[in-house]
C-alpha cells in the first residue's frame, strides 16, 4: 500500500495559492481520517486539517478562512486548497491517512511563501 503525494508544493508569493494532494493505492479496505500535518523549520509538526470518512472537518484556527481541505473517496485523494498564503505558512506538508487500520503517512511537500 502506498500513500503518496500526486500533486506537491512549491514556492509562492504572500498572498498567492496552491493546492496539494495525496492518494492512496494499492489494496483498500478501508480509509478513515484523511488529513495533513506541516512542519516548520525547528518546530513540532502540527495538525492542518482533517476530514473524517462521513465528512466532519477539523482545521486549525491559523488557516480557517484560508484553507480547505477535501477528499474524494472513489480516488482515495485528499487534497488541501491554500488561498491568502502567508510566510508563516511555509513548512513541509505532510498527508495522513488511516487506512485498512493503519496510519500512513506521505513523504511530505515543500511549501515556502516569500514575503
Amino acid at each position: 500500500l502506498r500513500f503518496s503525494c500526486r500533486r506537491g508544493g512549491g514556492v509562492v508569493q504572500a498572498g498567492g495559492s496552491l493546492r496539494l494532494s495525496c492518494a492512496a493505492s494499492g489494496i483498500i479496505v478501508s480509509i478513515s481520517t484523511m488529513g495533513w500535518y506541516r512542519q516548520a523549520p525547528g518546530k513540532q509538526r502540527e495538525l492542518v486539517a482533517r476530514i473524517s470518512s462521513d465528512g466532519i472537518i477539523n482545521i486549525v484556527d491559523s488557516v480557517k478562512g484560508r484553507f480547505t481541505i477535501s477528499r474524494d473517496s472513489a480516488k482515495n485523494t485528499v487534497y488541501l486548497r491554500m488561498n491568502r498564503l502567508k510566510p508563516e505558512d511555509t513548512a513541509v506538508y505532510f498527508c495522513n491517512g488511516y487506512i485498512n487500520g493503519a496510519n500512513y503517512w506521505g513523504k511530505g511537500t515543500q511549501v515556502t511563501v516569500s514575503s
